[in-house]
């Protein structure tokens, strides 16, 4: 008796169940947590806590590695460099050009972001141009430490991202050849948008580097990043979506701290991160029109905890509860300015309109 080789070729290949794909997704995300904050906070190279959270941030956003992804983190490793270098070459004695290359560089991180192609590339930028600069007015040697540091956790989160796709592969089919995404606004529209971006931004961090105020390192680089996502978008709606994150997050973060000092272990400390990676990555890709509050929460967790666990200092407690309220006031800040410009915005438009 003959086979057909198409039906039997039919019968042998069933498609993945959409519940198999969530699963795949789910248990490829905990395990990348894991490993990635196991890797950050056991061996601890400089800006360290960085690498889960990109990693994180890749795993949700894009389903394999693509050219483009290693492109766009060779590009970041070669910028961050280049920044660390300038600033220990002494351009932070002189205050006035500082601010005005901080300007620019602000300007394109915001103008790259609203491209999703150029979404990764923006956020490392914006981050090195938020702490090496103002590293390098403490210490030029400290920029150029924290540069290598972040282009290691770049390089680490990048390695991490393609290891899982190898071992654990998307179970829905990837075409290659299909184009990637492209900005929807225009050249003029994202010009504008990113005007009024870094002048959301801006002042507050002007301010900190005028007066020098070491405390809030974190508060500026949460300003620039919660900026980015402000540009092309509403901006008071998307900063209170960001302060309901960072509130989720903070919560989160405060229940995670307090068992850990409860249990001061490192294999606890792993195990809650699988955990909380479970039942957010479960939301995250269950519910696909909420995975950027969850993944947000996240990200706000994985900052506020490796930042503290990372750090040296004997006053923990002080510096986690300060972190958790850094964030709260560049939340509120984002939110107070946004609704100062919207309203701005829309008189002129209404002006325009009756004119």
């Amino acid at each position: 008796m003959s086979v057909n080789n198409n039906e039997l070729s039919e019968d042998i290949y069933t498609p993945p169940t959409e519940q198999a794909i969530i699963q795949r997704r789910i248990f490829r995300y905990v395990i990348g947590l894991v490993v990635s904050c196991a890797l950050a906070l056991g061996i601890g190279w400089g800006l360290s806590f960085v690498a889960p959270v990109f990693l994180a941030k890749f795993l949700v956003d894009h389903q394999k590695p693509t050219s483009h992804t290693i492109s766009q983190l060779l590009l970041a490793m070669t910028v961050t460099i280049l920044i660390g270098l300038s600033v220990s070459a002494g351009i932070t004695h002189y205050p006035l050009p500082l601010l005005l290359l901080l300007s620019l560089l602000m300007f394109i991180a915001y103008y790259l972001f609203m491209d999703p192609q150029w979404n990764f590339f923006a956020t490392i930028l914006m981050i090195a141009v938020m702490l090496l600069p103002f590293m390098g007015t403490i210490s030029p040697g400290l920029a150029v430490y924290v540069g290598v540091g972040l282009t290691t956790s770049g390089v680490v989160a990048v390695l991490l991202f393609g290891l899982l796709h190898l071992v654990l592969p998307d179970l829905t089919p990837v075409n290659d050849n299909q184009a990637p995404l492209a900005s929807s606004l225009t050249h003029d529209q994202r010009v504008f948008e990113s005007l009024k971006a870094l002048t959301i931004s801006f002042p507050i961090i002007a301010y900190f580097y005028y007066f020098q105020i070491t405390g809030a390192i974190l508060t500026m680089a949460f300003i620039g990043l919660l900026s980015l996502q402000t540009a092309g978008q509403k901006s008071v709606k998307v900063s209170m979506f960001l302060l309901l994150t960072n509130i989720i997050g903070g919560l989160v973060a405060i229940v995670y701290y307090e068992l850990l000092v409860m249990v001061p272990h490192f294999l606890f400390l792993l195990s809650l991160i699988a955990l909380i990676g479970l039942v957010l990555g479960k939301k995250i890709f269950s519910e696909p029109a909420k995975a950027p509050i969850w993944a947000g929460v996240m990200s706000a967790l994985l900052v506020l905890l490796g930042s503290t666990v990372a750090s040296d200092s004997k006053l923990m407690d002080d510096n986690f509860y300060m972190r958790i309220a850094q964030i709260m006031m560049a939340s509120i800040y984002m939110i107070v300015v946004s609704f100062i410009l919207d309203k701005w915005q829309y008189k002129q438009e209404v002006k325009e309109c009756s004119e």
